[in-house]
């Protein structure tokens, strides 16, 4: 049976701690439903406020607008060319 010493196990603890990280990043992420005349209409951006910034998979940034109970309404602050299977983020 192996025996451990304390100082070991201190050790090893210490290392472990001053290597854990504490990032931590919340994302809400989305499904883009429709896009059209500077306005993408997005699905599952649950937790967006009006007003919130949300970027889009190819870097497009929009703002969040329309907050309605199945989608919200995002104005594209960009040339609007995104796809409707890409996603977001805000």
């Amino acid at each position: 049976m192996a025996t451990f010493r304390a100082d070991e196990i201190g050790n090893i603890i210490r290392e472990r701690i001053e290597q854990y990280s504490r990032e931590v990043r919340v994302v809400n992420t989305g499904t883009i439903l429709q896009v059209g005349d500077g306005i993408a209409r997005i699905h599952g951006l649950d937790e967006v406020m009006a007003g919130e910034l949300v970027e889009f998979e190819e870097g497009t940034i929009g703002i969040a607008l329309n907050l309605e109970s199945n989608n919200v309404g995002v104005v594209l602050m960009g040339d609007g060319l995104l796809s409707n299977n890409w996603k977001c983020q805000s």
